[in-house]
């Protein structure tokens, strides 16, 4: 008997703070309980550290601690008695506001550090998000704060803070200009450039006489240089192209700056592999000239590929300038001199450098790579000559984001393992690490319950080798088929790895995996095409996004693989993943509902025309019809008339990623079709919900979805029924 797809439309929305209204779920509570396993609660109950920074001076650090949503400067530094930090919570914050924190700048001698709170700390230029529906106004705030502790100090509203190297004043950027403020006593913030253009990158020079910017004119940018003694600004070595990322000389007296090409189109989400070469150029300052230094060969590398980094171009000793390129097709750290001459390759083989950072005494270069083990990161070193490249970390965990205390030896990480969630450590030897603050985990957070991820490689449907990580049950062995969720990252450039992640939004993704083979999922999680890790070729991959989606042989390639297994019931088969992941996810259900049951979609995209105007306001899709005809076949809006798998949609409507229309539109277009689809917005949330309660509310609404559909309740209900 055929049965009809019912309409079912339930639209869930969280109340400001103090409404009583609370997110905890069925799923996450009684049921879990009773089984002995673990809730949604506690698997996302771990502190998220975020913008580790070692101090000028004094051997501090000091990072930020998101724990459950309230969010907290913390401190770092040697104990008075004995060996090792001792760390401290810096600020007192206590509510899930969704009040974000970030920015964090040290003064020179280390005893204060500026923050900033409040506002999309990714689109500065937006109106700042209320997802908690507070009635009176928000800001983004640049604050002070002593490392004694205390009270913290408003600046000003802004955002970006510099503090001089003199310690006298701190320069910030605010609706798109640069401001100052002295931080003795109380006077009122100046503006102090009034520029064309967005001003930001505010950057000192060492002898605190000058402070250098980027000056984005849209179509091109400068480098502006304002002397702080004659109160004279000027934009140096101007051309048509766009110049950004300034460093200064340790003698003040030059700067380097990449410089990129114009282009009068601008391309997002499809493959871009080569391009005209980018360049570093080097300014004298006193001679007010500006020379070329080095430039990208034609070809691989031609396009810059940024790492993660304080600065693209690192000032180290000797006159070296260290750099990224990708000239093998690899993401690998190079120098060159300041006067010119041959590159010297610091990171030679086949992986990706990612984290990146020097030492104070500019001699040797800390970053993470999956040198050898490339679904994890490791922690390696190397002098910025090229000479004595060594390993710092090792192992089966995952360490990241390094930065050099003053003393040039102390290094300071942060790391996870398949069990365990990102936390602050110290470097001690090559085997053994120590965490910062390790009593900051609570004493419940489940981590004897976790599975440990296994690396699988399998074969995409036009045959390309993709690598995921297989999370299976407890029960996997009990000669049952259990259901399946495949899980998409976004991006699309990141890489899920065998453990806990990096970034706050994946590592969130890898609780919820987690938790679902708590309840007797086989979850796969898919590092498709398009994403970094794997090479220059793989990260821009023929027809990916807009212009084929290429990324569906990925999506169908993990589909059938899971349909291979004895443990997995190929009925039961669902896919769910976040932005990008969000659009792969509606991709295979539009595509291929006769291999996915059921779906979770939070935030993706559904019609690449409408996402492309999101991030290149002057795109028209009438002027290039041909590329706007592959974008939207590209586009799961392309393929509804196939749909019939049930899906959620979930999204804030202050998403500036990804545009809350694209959700509109398709939950119209299901309606229509008359697919079974669910609802689940908040409203005045942003993409990366700042909200801790949006994250449990979405994750229980998508686990409970999930169980519905193809979990055992959807199973024993088949049973009943006969449709077996």
């Amino acid at each position: 008997m055929k049965i009809m797809p019912k309409l079912s439309v339930l639209i869930l929305v969280l109340f400001a703070v103090g409404s009583g209204v609370t997110a905890r779920s069925n799923v996450s509570a009684s049921r879990n309980d009773a089984r002995g396993e673990f809730t949604i609660e506690q698997v996302l109950s771990a502190p998220f550290p975020t913008n580790l920074i070692a101090a000028p001076a004094k051997g501090r650090f000091a990072w930020v601690f998101n724990t459950e949503g309230t969010r907290n400067v913390w401190i770092a530094e040697r104990a008075k008695t004995g060996s090792g930090h001792t760390a401290r919570q810096l600020t007192s914050y206590s509510a899930d506001d969704g009040q974000d924190i970030g920015d964090l700048a040290w003064a020179p001698d280390g005893e204060s550090l500026a923050y900033v709170r409040g506002g999309d700390l990714e689109f500065t230029d937006k109106a700042y998000p209320n997802p908690a529906n507070f009635v009176s106004a928000v800001e983004q705030d640049v604050w002070l704060i002593s490392a004694k502790g205390g009270a913290p100090r408003k600046i000003g509203e802004g955002y970006a803070p510099s503090i001089s190297p003199k310690g006298d004043s701190v320069a910030y950027v605010f609706k798109g200009q640069i401001w100052i403020a002295s931080l003795a006593g109380d006077p009122k913030p100046e503006q102090l450039i009034h520029s064309r253009g967005d001003s930001g990158s505010p950057r000192w020079s060492p002898d605190g006489r000058f402070l250098a910017f980027v000056s984005d004119r849209g179509d091109h940018g400068f480098i502006g240089l304002y002397a702080m003694d004659s109160k004279t600004l000027t934009y140096i070595d101007a051309s048509t192209d766009h110049d950004m990322e300034p460093v200064w000389s340790p003698d003040s007296k030059s700067i380097a700056f990449l410089r990129l090409p114009s282009s009068p189109e601008e391309h997002f989400f499809e493959p871009k592999r080569t391009g005209p070469p980018w360049s570093i150029r080097v300014h004298d300052v006193a001679a007010n000239s500006g020379r070329e230094v080095w430039k990208a060969s034609e070809g691989r590398g031609s396009v810059f590929r940024e790492m993660v980094a304080e600065n693209q171009l690192l000032w180290g000793a000797d006159g070296r300038i260290v750099f990224p390129w990708e000239k093998d097709g690899w993401t690998h750290l190079y120098s060159v001199s300041a006067s010119g001459g041959a590159t010297t390759l610091l990171t030679p083989g086949d992986f990706e450098v990612e984290y990146v950072a020097l030492s104070p005494d500019r001699k040797m270069v800390v970053y993470s790579s999956n040198q050898n083990d490339i679904d994890r990161r490791h922690i390696w070193k190397v002098a910025v000559d090229g000479t004595h490249p060594e390993a710092v970390t090792s192992g089966t965990g995952i360490e990241t984001a390094p930065v050099v205390a003053s003393d040039n030896e102390a290094i300071a990480i942060l790391r996870s393992d398949a069990h365990l969630p990102m936390r602050p450590s110290l470097v001690v030897s090559s085997s053994k690490l120590r965490d910062l603050a390790p009593g900051a985990i609570p004493a419940d957070f489940p981590a004897n319950r976790m599975v440990t991820p296994q690396q699988v490689i399998f074969s995409a449907a036009d045959g390309m080798q993709i690598h995921g990580q297989l999370f299976l049950p407890a029960n996997s062995a009990d000669g049952s088929r259990h259901p399946a969720a495949i899980f998409f990252h976004g991006g699309s450039q990141r890489q899920m790895l065998l453990g806990w992640h990096y970034m706050e939004y994946y590592s969130n993704a890898y609780a919820m995996n987690q938790f679902l083979a708590s309840r007797g999922y086989v979850v796969l999680s898919v590092n498709y095409r398009s994403g970094i890790g794997y090479g220059l070729d793989f990260r821009e991959a023929i027809d990916y996004g807009a212009a084929g989606a290429s990324e569906y042989n990925d999506v169908q390639g993990a589909g059938l693989y899971l349909r291979s297994r004895s443990d997995v019931d190929p009925k039961r088969i669902g896919l769910w993943g976040g932005s990008y992941g969000g659009y792969l996810t509606a991709l295979g259900l539009a595509r291929s509902s006769n291999l996915f049951a059921a779906g979770v979609d939070m935030h993706g995209v559904h019609d690449w025309n409408l996402e492309l105007g999101n991030w290149v306001p002057t795109y028209n899709p009438g002027a290039h019809p041909d590329a706007a005809r592959i974008a939207w076949e590209s586009s799961p809006m392309a393929s509804i008339k196939t749909w019939r798998s049930p899906v959620l949609l979930i999204q804030g409507d202050d998403d500036r990623n990804v545009p809350f229309a694209e959700t509109v539109d398709l939950a119209a277009a299901l309606r229509k079709q008359g697919v079974e689809y669910q609802e689940l917005v908040f409203p005045d949330e942003i993409h990366d919900f700042l909200l801790h309660r949006s994250w449990v509310a979405a994750y229980s609404a998508g686990a409970e979805f999930l169980d519905r559909h193809i979990g055992e309740a959807a199973a024993s209900s088949d049973k009943r029924s006969g449709s077996r």
